[in-house]
Parts: C-alpha cells; structure tokens; sequence
C-alpha cells in the first residue's frame, strides 16, 4: 500500500535544526511533488531551554519533547533527523533509532568519523537507511559521488579545504599580512569561529572530515586517531610573505592517498602552488579534489557550512530518503568497510618543506645547517637570507628542500634547534606540488 505521508522526527532545534524545521514547512508542497506524497514533522526533541525559542512556540509547543522516550514513542515517525551534534547523547539516540527500524538523517561528523562503520552495520540489520551528506562539506553534494558516482573509480587521492574557518583566518592572512591571533579574532567577531575555536583551528574537525571521506574512498575504515593532524596556530604572516615570494600559498589541507595498499591520511598547513586550483579558494568556501583513475581530477567546492548549506543537504537527504520509503526501496548503499587495512605512519611520508629560522648574522652559518641537513640526507633546493635584527646580528634563513622523509627531518629539526648558531626555529611546513 502507497504511504500517504512520511513521518519526520527532529531531533534539535539549534541553528541547522531551526533551518530545517523551516524549510519543511516553508516548501512543504514542492517537497511532497518531489517526493511523492507529503514529509510531516511528527515531533521536535530539544532541550528544555528550546521550548522558549520563539520559533518552537510559532511551530506549537505540542510538537516538542524534552524527552527522549516520548520521541521515540510518537507514532507514525519514519525518518529520524539528527542534529543535535557531539558525540553523546547523539551517538546512543542514532543506535536506538536504527535499532528500532527508524531511516536515519544525521549532519553529526564526530559520530560518523568515530562510529560510521557501526553505525551503517546497524542499519543493514535493520534494513533501514542512514544518510549524512551534511556531515562533510556543507551543502557540497560529497558523500553520495562517493557512494554511487565515483564506485566505477580507483580513488587515488583526496585534497581538501573543509573547514572554513580557517580558510578564512588563512585568506585573512595572506591578504591582509595580519596575524593568527588577528585573523582569528576577526573570523570569531563574524561568526565564523567559535568561542572555543580549538576543533577548527587545531585541525580536529578537518581530521573527523577527511576519516569519512577517505573510509568512503578507499572502503577502508579509517578512524579520527589514524590521520596525523597538526592546526595553523603557528603560521606567522612572515611565513606567507615567503610563500608568496616561493610562488606558493598555504591552505590546510585534508590529505588521503593510497599507495602499494597502504592508506596516508593526513591534516596540517602545506605550501601548494600558487595556480593551483585549491590556491584560489579563498574565504569560507571549501574544495574537495578528488583523483580517480577513469575519471581523472574532479573538483567539488562551494560553501562549507553554515545554516542553509546545511540544511539544504539534510533535506536533500531526508527527501532522498522519502522517496526510498514512497517507492519501497530498501537500503540502497550496502557497505563493509575493512577494519584491517594499513595505515602508512607519518614518519614514512615523503614531502619537500619549507623551513624558516632565526640565525646568527655571520659566516659558516649556512654550511653548519646544509651539513645537518646533509647528514640526515636532505638537500636544499633554495635559501633565502634577509637581515631581521642588526642589533642582535641575528637574520632569517628560510630553506626549500627537495623531497625528504618525516623520519629525517624530524629529527634534523631537533638537531638544527641545538645548533648555537640557530636562535630560533620559526616554523616548518610541508610542501605538497
């Protein structure tokens, strides 16, 4: 028998869930054409601060609940929707919705990176559906190419901008010669960082990203711990005045690759070409480059997050979803993940890197850094040297090295920063060509 109406159950009702509860009501008869018969919102669990929000009591405080058992009581709710975010309670109300034979709408990347291949067993058992386009890359459609346009494809690559935060404090940077704190302030007075801008800045949120794409790429599952993950609080805006004059620009990149059945997933500022595609996105905006072997590069970019990117790929997902129920579909994406694949230690990865340091403003000091370089087999491909303080004849040095290995510079770092005539290491950055 036809379904009349697909039931939808909300869980939050903070930025992005507001947003969606708006739009479902806003377009409620463009959705039921698409779909196929209507999308009711059957009930909204909040907390209990979200019953004073003006838009719960324009809604009708009988649509909400503080409470979850009452939520997941209410008859007639085919399509849990969670936006809550954060790991628990999220984590243990996705559990009991599959569980319960609930399809599943969720934006929540912590939850996915940390419990996706869990999660997605669970809804085989239970032959339900469990959607999260909007758990990487806001509104850019991701996580479904991956699932169904690119299976045709060997993945060989990811690089990507995905977080927009600090694509912004780096744009900031590099255009206005401002530094970190700054940029950081200014991207917090807008919205765009948080109070505690820890997970962006430190690189964590990209990391969460990076282990769904990389998991969905490679159907491999690789976890939050696996990808090394460095933040760009040590850039300076002297190390983008350099990079400028290298022909480079710096962007924290979300890296994966697979190579002789090993898998490299990596987070941390790199130099990468200045006309390069990923160069030019500036701003908040994201950029995924993903390399195929039939396909070739494609790019996916546009806005990361924020309430309507969002929300448009939760209602994607949720109308997609709809249609499965409306039409008798089961669950479409069938996935096991190999929970035994290897993941290449960062001390193995081969990059070339820019190194910048305050030195002694007299001679041999460059042969007395070439020879730990040396020593360690790393070359020089370049070197600038400009004086930085004639009082304290002290100067910068900044090097560009040919390929190396992470197990050899580590260690040249730390040799080179015990060097009496190396003041100081002002920062080091790989270089992805």
């Amino acid at each position: 028998m036809r379904k009349q109406s697909i039931g939808i159950g909300l869980m939050g009702l903070g930025v992005i869930g507001g947003q969606v509860a708006r739009v479902l009501t806003d377009r409620a008869e463009v959705l039921a054409e698409q779909v196929g018969c209507p999308l009711v919102l059957k009930k909204v669990k909040v907390l209990s601060r979200g019953l004073t929000r003006p838009q719960a009591v324009e809604m009708g405080l009988q649509l909400f609940t503080t409470d979850a058992d009452e939520f997941f009581a209410e008859p007639g709710i085919d399509i849990v929707v969670e936006v809550i975010g954060g790991e628990n309670p999220a984590l243990q109300y996705l559990k009991r919705a599959l569980s319960g034979g609930k399809h599943v709408v969720t934006a929540n990347k912590e939850v996915i990176a940390k419990h996706g291949a869990e999660l997605l067993a669970l809804a085989q058992q239970h032959k339900v559906g469990l959607r999260y386009e909007a758990s990487v890359g806001g509104g850019i459609p991701l996580i479904a190419p991956f699932q169904y346009e690119l299976v045709a494809n060997k993945i060989n690559g990811i690089y990507a901008i995905i977080n927009g935060t600090t694509n912004y404090i780096l744009t900031k940077m590099a255009k206005e010669g401002v530094e970190f704190s700054s940029a950081l302030s200014r991207a917090q007075e807008l919205g765009y960082a948080e109070a505690n801008p820890e997970n962006d800045v430190e690189g964590i949120d990209a990391a969460y990203k990076l282990a769904i794409l990389a998991s969905l790429a490679f159907q491999t599952q690789v976890r939050p711990e696996d990808i090394h993950c460095e933040g760009i609080s040590r850039l300076s805006s002297r190390d983008f005045k350099y990079a400028r004059e290298l022909g480079f620009a710096i962007k924290l990149l979300a890296i994966a690759k697979r190579s002789n059945h090993l898998i490299e997933v990596r987070v941390h500022p790199a130099f990468i070409p200045e006309d390069s595609l990923l160069a030019k996105v500036d701003g908040v905006n994201n950029a995924i480059l993903v390399e195929g072997d039939l396909v070739g590069q494609v790019l996916f970019y546009g806005r990361g997050a924020g309430p309507l990117p969002t929300s448009s790929a939760v209602i994607s997902d949720i109308a997609s979803q709809a249609r499965d129920i409306v039409l008798n579909v089961g669950n479409r994406f069938q996935v096991k993940l190999d929970s035994g694949a290897l993941i290449k230690p960062m001390s193995e990865i081969e990059t070339r890197y820019y190194l910048r340091m305050s030195v002694a403003d007299r001679s041999g000091v460059l042969a007395q850094i070439t020879k730990v370089l040396g020593d360690h087999r790393i070359s020089i491909a370049s070197v600038i040297q400009e004086e930085a303080d004639s009082a304290a004849q002290t100067a910068e040095a900044v090097l560009m090295t040919h390929p190396a290995q992470e197990k050899a510079m580590q260690p040249a770092l730390e040799e080179l920063a015990h060097l009496a005539v190396v003041k100081e290491i002002g920062n080091f950055v790989r270089v992805e060509a």
